[in-house]
């Protein structure tokens, strides 16, 4: 079913998470229990995250250096497959432009036709650990806006190559990414909005927002996106806090604030386990108060673990 189809039909907000592909070597059993404590929530879908490759320098000689591509996360359309098939349960992977060519881009969209799922995340994604900024595979789509595009020309029956005839449209619902506090490359958050209308305009459903710890900045953000005419439906994000790093680590990746009296119970914590007990009541006051103004889906990054967010949603949903 499709995601949008479940917000639309929905009537209280909706429960929804994502996860990690498995680091390469390690068995999906990692991931089947994580899920396993959520199903009792009824999840709407779980996402499935795509990780563009790192950049790995070793020394083979005297003064030569050896620069390997290696990918650390691969598997996301397979195990999407799997969760789809084994809970009977919507997935939506998440696909990038980073490291993709149009045309594999294209297959990997086949791919997941054939498995007959039907919802994705359409992101930009970040640059290769290693690298400063983004730089779009040679033949790869730039932006998220031109990701959406190709998959909904796709479902229009529109393939890379002119000289097909008589092709089959898929039928994919695109959900892209939003920023409460603006996208960090962004010069300002107008211009940020204009970037974000540009892809619902291209055809994206709905947008699922960057994590933030403060609702306010969620309620903001999607007065903004009305005020720009952006009228599809804004799910929250939100992450529990999960180590006792994460003070530091959560604000310096993803360029996000964390409000005072958060940051200052953190400080007061002695080690991961009362960092992680912060989170959940914080993350519980979070979710009463989102799903207390009728936002449509809660969405919880969890990062593969998820018995913080369980205690989170035996509270809320």
């Amino acid at each position: 079913m499709k995601v949008i189809d479940q917000i639309k039909n929905a009537k209280v907000s909706l429960f929804s998470f994502e996860l990690l592909p498995p680091v390469k070597g390690n068995s999906i059993e990692k991931l089947y229990r994580a899920i396993d404590p959520l199903i009792e929530f009824n999840p709407i879908n779980i996402n499935i995250t795509y990780h563009q490759h790192e950049v790995a320098y070793k020394a083979i000689k005297k003064n030569l250096i050896e620069k390997k591509i290696v990918r650390k996360r691969p598997g996301t359309v397979a195990i999407s497959a799997a969760i789809k098939h084994k809970y009977n349960i919507t997935v939506v992977p998440h696909l990038i432009c980073g490291a993709f060519t149009r045309e594999e881009t294209e297959d990997a969209l086949i791919d997941l036709n054939y498995l007959e799922i039907h919802n994705l995340l359409a992101l930009r994604g970040d640059p290769p650990r290693g690298e400063k900024r983004f730089i779009p595979e040679p033949g790869g789509n730039g932006q998220a806006v031109d990701l959406v595009t190709q998959i909904v020309n796709m479902n229009k029956g529109i393939y890379l190559e002119d000289e097909q005839v008589n092709t089959n449209p898929t039928d994919f619902s695109v959900a892209v990414a939003g920023y409460p506090e603006k996208h960090f490359e962004a010069p300002n958050m107008k211009s940020d909005l204009q970037y974000l209308k540009e892809k619902v305009d291209a055809g994206a459903d709905y947008i699922v927002t960057q994590m933030f710890f403060d609702n306010k900045k969620y309620f903001d953000f999607v007065d903004l996106c009305r005020g720009e005419g952006i009228k599809v439906p804004i799910i929250p994000g939100i992450k529990p806090i999960t180590f006792l790093n994460d003070l530091h680590l959560l604000p310096q990746t993803f360029s996000i604030e964390m409000p005072v009296e958060l940051v200052t119970e953190l400080k007061k914590c002695k080690d991961t386990q009362a960092a992680r007990q912060v989170g959940i009541e914080w993350g519980i006051v979070q979710a009463k108060e989102l799903k207390a103004r009728d936002v449509p889906v809660i969405h919880f990054y969890s990062l593969g673990l998820s018995d913080n967010v369980r205690a989170i949603a035996r509270e809320v949903f």
